[in-house]
């Protein structure tokens, strides 16, 4: 079990930018129940600090993470937890906002994350992937449902998002076969949003992040949420949130203060930034 003393997860703030990585190595970053809880209160912190724009999950020395930590699930951990009560998780109730297996899983944060993916992504660590904005995955990383080789669920939105991310017939070739997939099938089919050399993934995961955080936030965070919350909504339903939501971004002033950059030149040759008043 891990102490205070040895902390799981490192926390780097880079101006607007969180880098939160997985520290464990010696398990291939794969996370027991102390790792979980020290994720969930890392991106409860980013969601929360108003200085911070993007997020960005990472795993330490050459792998994303491996899953959930199956050698300290088969000696108990006593640490895990697995979000809402037994209650809760008959009914499918409850679960939003909860501590996930995984750790922040079943968050939704009003703010971007982007997985940074090198080595192993594979069983919770492609759920934590999954649960990601948007994913750079170096050319010789690795991806799959590897848990399905030990009888181990998908709990951690896996079923729910793959489908959602890449369609139902080819989430249920990896689901089903538990096969690994790599970068370049991975790009093919929408699971990954950028492919870079071996290494290179937090470093592009970085300048991506910086590109979303130079931009208006609250018109970027608006259409995230819209996009997101969608899913939940008949398309009268999602169309009427969409609008009210935009209606709230103009009242901010960021419209008007883009309307006036653009007026007065902005937009030519990428140059864009402006800031609401």
């Amino acid at each position: 079990m891990n102490t205070p003393h040895s902390s799981p997860v490192q926390i780097d703030k880079q101006g607007a930018i969180t880098v939160i990585t997985i520290m464990r190595p010696q398990r291939r970053n794969a996370v027991d129940g102390y790792t979980a809880r020290a994720l969930f209160d890392a991106f409860t912190a980013f969601d929360t600090d108003a200085h911070a724009s993007v997020a960005i999950l990472t795993g330490a020395e050459g792998h994303f993470c491996a899953g959930a930590d199956l050698k300290q699930l088969s000696l108990g951990d006593e640490d895990r937890q697995w979000g809402a009560g037994s209650a809760h998780l008959d009914t499918g109730k409850g679960i939003l906002g909860s501590l996930g297996p995984m750790g922040p899983t079943r968050m939704q944060l009003s703010k971007p994350v982007i997985a940074a993916i090198e080595g192993y992504a594979v069983a919770g660590g492609m759920e934590l992937a999954l649960w990601a904005d948007l994913r750079v995955m170096a050319q010789d990383a690795v991806m799959g449902v590897f848990c399905r080789r030990f009888g181990v669920p998908l709990i951690d939105g896996g079923s729910v998002r793959l489908p959602r991310l890449i369609g139902q017939s080819r989430a249920m070739d990896l689901i089903l076969t538990g096969r690994s997939i790599d970068a370049a099938e991975a790009l093919q089919i929408g699971l990954a949003n950028r492919i870079v050399p071996s290494g290179q993934a937090l470093a592009a995961a970085i300048t991506l992040a910086q590109q979303i955080a130079a931009f208006p936030q609250a018109c970027m965070r608006g259409d995230r949420h819209s996009a997101l919350s969608q899913w939940d909504w008949s398309q009268e339903e999602a169309l009427h949130a969409e609008f009210q939501g935009g209606l709230a971004v103009i009242a901010s002033g960021e419209t008007l203060a883009g309307a006036t950059a653009f007026a007065q030149g902005k937009g030519r040759h990428g140059d864009f930034a402006a800031k609401a008043p």
